[in-house]
């Protein structure tokens, strides 16, 4: 009898703790609204065969990283035929190119991503295409070829009336927008370069082949959706309305073939030149995010990046309350984080911290999370992934000579993983806080109604009950606050910083997030 009162009350005491033990938060998958994409550039990511450049075949190798540093979908960089390292310029819609492999990789590539539960994400380049394209190849043959209103054309004795449109001139030694094919007699326009024609949108049957394009990649080849190069330029720039529209034609198109398509558009621009596109492309890259992150801190002005953003999603939630804020730290397009911030890691890993308890789905460009250096030109920006020490690095690019992201300068990936201090411990631990804490992924943006001093960033984070406060100092000098009542359990935090009753104390680059 004994013995089974003391098995009764072993039992009854093991019910009382765990019923008394706090539960382990649930890690969840926010994409797209609020989820991670990881941007990779196949050329540079990982060789599989040894030839120099990274292909799709190496891309699945690593998947298994991509799900472990946190990220629920990737964007590919262009991955269809052109006659450029960068392949921004297509000859080829409905292929992949050689250099990264077959479509048959590539659709494995897809499968294996998906069951992983990672969405994929391929760059759609419609604005232009190469000069290799077939179709340009026929448009520059003479004007009355079928294909020459699948491009902007002027003839000589005209030409004249367009440039008074655009505002520019054919000579000029910084913008070259319309180009001789080599007659003398007629131009055509590419708006970025010479090998990159703009395509004729006001001709319906180029508006066909570009949803016969995404269909084909939506349908038979089962993407998950599509980033939009350069949507801003699909009309010129003097015609807006038409370029509105057509992205909501586009989006509708695409909703047809595929209902949950995800299209995310670069429209480099203030924000009141991008909101009016959000009915056509839901997601749009927040450069103004990028730009302001970097004021903040090379200026140590704390609310600077806070009250820009609550501005931003404020005017855009009149625009459509549905929209998905992509924010970036760095592209393919800008000089690498660390660089812009000095190469100073504290301020580097600070600059994430605020990143990744901002509101927005986060892009993390390939090689951020290992500190990954580089400027301009871009080929520098874009340079081979360190996965191991050089003499055992058997996947690493050799496409071009690195300069910046080299093995004295960044520590790779292996010897990372075993350091719990390094670049990528800190990232994965953001991405999975991020993952874990509703609040941080999708909740409203608050400002505080204290005023504190000029270095100290600090933000709310409201969902459904659960509230954050994330407070970061970004100066070089301590500084203590008083916290906001009931913030008194730390989910995060960098840096030394002590709270005491309330009153918070935080040394250069320190950073701590409160749940309550």
């Amino acid at each position: 009898m004994k013995a089974k009162s003391t098995l009764i009350a072993l039992i009854l005491s093991l019910f009382y703790f765990s019923c008394n033990q706090e539960k382990e938060p649930e890690v969840k998958n926010y994409w797209p609204n609020a989820g991670i994409t990881y941007e990779i550039f196949v050329q540079s990511f990982y060789d599989s065969d040894g030839d120099g450049i990274g292909d799709f075949n190496g891309v699945t190798e690593k998947l298994d990283y991509v799900q472990e540093l946190g990220a629920n979908a990737i964007w590919f960089m262009p991955i269809m035929p052109s006659p450029t390292y960068h392949k921004y310029d297509v000859t080829d819609y409905k292929a992949v190119h050689p250099d990264y492999g077959t479509m048959e990789d590539f659709k494995r590539l897809l499968e294996e991503a998906h069951q992983r539960d990672i969405k994929i994400v391929i760059d759609m380049i419609i604005n232009h295409t190469s000069t290799e394209h077939p179709w340009f190849q026929e448009s520059k043959k003479g004007r009355d070829n079928a294909y020459r209103d699948y491009y902007v054309w002027a003839q000589k004795d005209t030409i004249a009336d367009f440039l008074d449109k655009k505002v520019i001139t054919l000579d000029s030694d910084n913008i070259r927008q319309w180009h001789d094919p080599g007659s003398g007699e007629d131009y055509y326009y590419g708006f970025f370069w010479g090998g990159m024609p703009d395509l004729n949108f006001d001709n319906p049957k180029v508006r066909e082949e570009i949803y016969e394009i995404g269909r084909f990649w939506l349908e038979e080849v089962g993407v998950d959706g599509f980033r939009l190069d350069a949507a801003k330029h699909i009309f010129p720039d003097d015609r807006p309305l038409d370029n509105h529209e057509f992205w909501k034609e586009f989006r509708a198109k695409m909703e047809a073939i595929k209902p949950d398509v995800y299209l995310v558009g670069e429209v480099y621009d203030k924000k009141e030149i991008v909101a009016p596109y959000l009915p056509g492309l839901p997601a749009l890259f927040n450069f103004d995010f990028h730009y302001t992150l970097l004021e903040a801190f090379n200026s140590a002005d704390g609310m600077l990046l806070p009250k820009k953003q609550k501005e931003i999603l404020d005017f855009y939630q009149n625009i459509t309350p549905e929209f998905i804020d992509a924010t970036i730290s760095s592209n393919h397009d800008q000089p690498r984080l660390l660089n812009e911030l000095g190469e100073d890691v504290d301020k580097y890993k600070q600059a994430i911290a605020v990143m990744l308890t901002m509101p927005g789905a986060p892009y993390l460009y390939y090689g951020e999370e290992i500190g990954m250096k580089g400027l301009k030109p871009d080929e520098h920006i874009r340079e081979p992934f360190l996965w191991d020490v050089k003499a055992k690095d058997e996947g690493r690019a050799t496409w071009i000579e690195p300069k910046f992201s080299i093995d004295s300068e960044v520590t790779p990936l292996a010897l990372q993983r075993n350091d719990p201090n390094s670049i990528f411990n800190h990232y994965k631990s953001l991405i999975n806080l991020r993952n874990t804490y509703p609040a941080l992924a999708l909740g409203k943006l608050s400002l505080p109604s204290s005023e504190y001093p000029k270095p100290i960033m600090a933000y709310s984070r409201v969902h459904e009950g659960q509230a954050i406060f994330a407070v970061h100092n970004l100066g070089d000098e301590e500084i203590s606050i008083e916290l906001p009542a009931g913030f008194d359990k730390v989910i995060f935090g960098m840096g030394d910083g002590v709270n005491l009753n309330g009153t918070l104390t935080l040394q250069k680059n320190a950073s701590r997030v409160y749940v309550k």
